[in-house]
């Protein structure tokens, strides 16, 4: 892995339990070739970053914060295609399955790398997503919680380029929705990701399914580059008015981060500018705050969305930004943001002992 030399920064509060609750496992370098030439810097990221599995992994967790645990989310990544078109994603649970079982044996340390396991099934199967449920979940019983179907979308192809790119509406489907109900009934979770102008999909598909527990990954991502360069001020209003909106679903969780996504321009200059930790809290705290003030505590939690992220921040530095983001928070709403909220979301209460 192609890796920038770093500043190295003091680890602030390194005993503060933290759940990391969303990053990605994956060996793209066989794929490198369907992607199209970086015109989209998020590209340069994944290249930089192609192989990322466990031992890149481990390298990040043990870097002086105190990591007790991952979920791990959905990605493409190691989908068997000898199980055909629908069941192909529990290749991916499978593989992420041995990562956890890696990491459980406690030779690496006592943190349980992906406790927790988010894979993916195309709702779009409508009634029959169900069984590709069952045999996800069969994939990892102790460790498969639910799965992400991203809807992330927008008119200007180049916002998110084509392998992002997902169909219009797609949480408005009438389709989609009766493969959505499917997840209910066996009690799992869904991470919802979607660009910013589509965040009243996701409040719609909440109010909808009531019932239904869903994450909002990446604060809403806020859009800062093509169509939307330079528009992060102008738009911040409606992200916001959205984010409160949303936040009355009680349904919803929403994860604080993936502001370090090429997709927000937060930073824009990328990895190789090596942004402190001050800087990056800066840059983040509108949002931060703002996703705090309207879940709360109790329905909100940091991640690293890590190795995506490393577009902005390194592993280390995004947790000290995160940290200098809850310097006036009580030991509580510290303990929930970090570790507290995910266990509860993800059914790992057994990882805060």
């Amino acid at each position: 892995m192609n890796t920038p030399t770093h500043t190295a920064e003091d680890i602030l509060e390194p005993d503060l339990p933290i759940i990391d609750p969303h990053h990605h496992l994956w060996d793209l370098r066989p794929m490198l070739g369907m992607f199209p030439e970086p015109h989209h810097h998020f590209v340069a990221a994944l290249v930089d970053n192609a192989h990322y599995t466990f031992d890149q992994l481990h390298a990040h967790l043990t870097t002086g914060h105190n990591i007790i645990g991952t979920v791990f989310m959905e990605c493409g990544a190691f989908y068997n295609g000898a199980y055909g078109d629908a069941l192909k994603p529990v290749g991916e649970v499978e593989f992420v399955n041995g990562v956890a079982a890696q990491s459980a044996s406690g030779l690496y340390g006592p943190s349980r790398y992906c406790a927790g396991i988010v894979g993916h099934a195309n709702l779009m199967l409508g009634s029959e997503a169900g069984a590709v449920l069952d045999a996800l979940h069969a994939a990892a019983p102790r460790r498969f919680k639910g799965i992400r179907h991203a809807g992330a979308w927008d008119a200007d192809a180049n916002v998110l380029g084509p392998p992002f790119h997902h169909p219009e509406g797609l949480y408005r489907d009438a389709t989609f929705r009766q493969g959505f109900a499917e997840l209910g009934k066996r009690g799992m979770t869904f991470d919802a990701w979607v660009l910013e102008p589509q965040l009243p999909d996701v409040i719609d598909l909440a109010r909808a399914f009531p019932d239904q527990p869903i994450c909002l990954d990446h604060c809403g991502t806020p859009v800062g580059v093509s169509a939307y360069k330079g528009k992060l001020h102008e738009r911040f209003d409606e992200w916001r008015r959205n984010i409160h909106e949303l936040a009355k679903c009680e349904n919803v969780v929403v994860k604080l981060g993936g502001l370090a996504m090429a997709f927000c321009a937060l930073p824009e200059d990328g990895p190789a500018a090596d942004h402190g930790s001050e800087h990056l809290a800066a840059l983040w705290r509108p949002y931060i705050e703002t996703c705090i003030e309207a879940f709360g505590p109790d329905r909100a939690m940091f991640e690293s969305n890590y190795p995506v992220d490393y577009w902005g921040a390194d592993y280390a530095v995004l947790w000290n930004a995160f940290k200098r983001l809850t310097r006036s928070a009580s030991a509580d709403e510290k303990a929930a943001l970090f570790a507290g909220t995910a266990a509860r979301f993800y059914g790992i209460e057994d990882l805060l002992g």
